[in-house]
């Protein structure tokens, strides 16, 4: 398979030598490829090439938290299907996610562009409905993105205030509280995309190392002192604590905490535009990152299982994390606010990259006439070539979002939903219309550096039929009989704002957004038509 994945040729697409007319100093950075692909695109360079290999699977890595995730947002897991299923459905799911990389690092190759999804579907979808398509896409991708900003930002919130209640057990932690540490931590992401942007690569090479060292004392931690419950019990066991009907159906519900555990590899495609050799790093940092965070998040999953003794305990635990459940039965308390300082730190690293990538996605979609205001949105910094209204929109977007807090107890989890439905729908779209050219006219796929040969076609259907799996699924409440402080309103807030993208597109989109295959140059050579 391997021996496949190498550089893929066709006729359609060949990558342009930049205008000779352009001056060294234009190109910020970008190699002799990098401008290939942006003239191929018909993108203007805007932004710096800050990022090389090492940094981007670092932003990338770091931005997943895959081991994090797992260990503390595990509360609807451990409710529908208990340990068992937690494991089981970890397992499952990091295998399709590796079918979604590989489907999803090929596209970037082929396209590196800070567009990502909707960009793809507008080159790989039939072209008489690539309009709507890419335009519905470019609308799940940004909410997706957005969701999964506001959830990252929430649980530092939480974790802030899980930190005062170690401290002060009288501490009711108040979801206005919360919501106010939410605006803070924005703020110092929103410092740190704006005004130290350049140093943003060295913050996340610097940072890998504290992750995995951090992975490293939290499992040490939990193997060493923590009382320990047996194999059958933590890694076989399947339980119903939700209410539904059996098992099987509690093990689907509780599949999201993995879902969403898992994703955000795609990071790396969404600053396509700000990286050196963006056609090979991509899809390499993409690869690096779910392979890196697959395997330790698996590591770290066994022993924290393992150290929890009850589930009912862990997920009613004053701090709202089963995390710290678990390693306050080491008794030692100090150990435990250090560790969990670690991951806010962490988690707070992670954001201010997570923002970094939700900016340049909406940015991109903006500047291609997506959105309302688009030219406000699209609108690039010239002091900083950055896209600083988006990334300020999307601060907005994030407070908005975490207002749901004061009005439901499941606020969180509903976020969690959001995020992973949008991300799952824009996965299937895109990738079931690269299968569709892969199948019907593959001479017209771009050249890529980094490719799956003969692999596409299996690699595709199966990653399509996961993510529409995970799709269905994500929907679901955490628990049954249904009430309303306990639903979940991903389902509402992904119905409304798709019913209110689908009315800005009959008013105004279908007339402003053309999609960005036709700015490139195999459709204005009318080879696309």
């Amino acid at each position: 398979m391997m021996d496949d994945m190498k550089e893929t040729n066709h006729d359609a697409y060949e990558l342009r030598s930049p205008p000779e007319s352009q001056s060294p100093g234009d190109n910020f950075g970008s190699n002799d490829r990098d401008q290939a692909n942006m003239a191929r695109m018909g993108k203007d360079q805007e932004m710096k090439r800050v990022f090389r290999q090492v940094s981007l699977i670092s932003f990338t890595a770091i931005i997943m938290g895959t081991w994090q995730w797992m260990l503390m947002a595990n509360t609807q897991g451990l409710i529908n299907g208990g340990r068992g299923g937690l494991f089981w459905s970890y397992i499952w799911t990091l295998a399709g996610y590796g079918l979604l990389a590989a489907s999803l690092a090929d596209m970037a190759s082929m396209c590196p562009t800070a567009g990502g999804q909707y960009h793809w579907v507008s080159e790989f979808s039939p072209p008489k409905h690539q309009q709507v398509l890419s335009y519905v896409s470019g609308w799940l991708s940004a909410l997706s993105w957005q969701a999964g900003n506001a959830s990252g930002l929430f649980l530092c919130a939480k974790l802030i205030q899980a930190l005062i209640a170690i401290g002060n057990p009288a501490y009711a932690a108040p979801a206005w509280q919360g919501w106010l540490l939410v605006v803070a931590v924005t703020l110092i992401c929103v410092f740190f995309n704006i005004f130290a942007e350049p140093l943003l690569p060295h913050m996340q090479n610097l940072f890998l190392p504290v992750y995995v060292g951090a992975f490293i004392a939290t499992v040490a931690v939990m193997c060493a002192l923590c009382p320990h419950v047996d194999a059958y019990t933590a890694l076989i066991e399947i339980t119903n604590e939700g209410g539904w009907s059996s098992s099987g159906l509690a093990l689907m519900v509780g599949q999201i905490s993995a879902i969403f555990a898992l994703g955000g590899s795609d990071a790396a495609a969404h600053m396509s535009e700000e990286v050196r050799d963006a056609g090979l790093s991509v899809p390499r940092a993409m690869i690096g990152s779910i392979l890196l965070n697959g395997i330790i998040g698996f590591i770290a999953l066994i022993p924290f299982l393992s150290a929890l003794p009850s589930i009912d305990d862990a997920v009613s635990d004053p701090s709202g994390f089963p995390l710290v459940y678990v390693l306050n039965l080491a008794g030692m308390p100090n150990v435990t606010i250090g560790l969990i300082f670690l991951q806010l730190l962490i988690l707070m690293v992670g954001n201010v990259a997570y923002q970094a990538a939700t900016g340049r996605q909406t940015f991109a979609f903006a500047r291609d006439g997506g959105m309302p205001f688009s030219k406000w949105i699209g609108h690039i910094n010239l002091r900083y070539h950055l896209p600083v209204n988006a990334v300020l929109l999307t601060a907005i977007i994030t407070l908005v979002l975490c207002l749901i807090n004061l009005g439901s107890s499941d606020a969180f989890n509903a976020i969690l939903s959001l995020a992973a439905v949008a991300q799952m729908a824009t996965y299937s779209i895109s990738i079931s219309c690269v299968l569709y050219r892969r199948l019907t006219a593959p001479h017209l796929l771009p050249k890529a550096q980094w490719g799956l040969g003969q692999w596409g076609v299996p690699v595709n259907a199966a990653g399509a039929a996961y993510a529409w799996f995970a799709f269905f699924w994500a929907f679901w409440p955490s628990a049954t009989p249904v009430s309303a402080t306990s639903m979940n309103y991903a389902v509402v807030m992904f119905g409304g704002v798709m019913i209110l993208a689908m009315l800005y597109f009959v008013v105004k989109a279908r007339k402003s957004y053309a999609g960005p295959v036709t700015r490139t140059e195999a459709y204005l050579a009318g080879k696309l038509t």
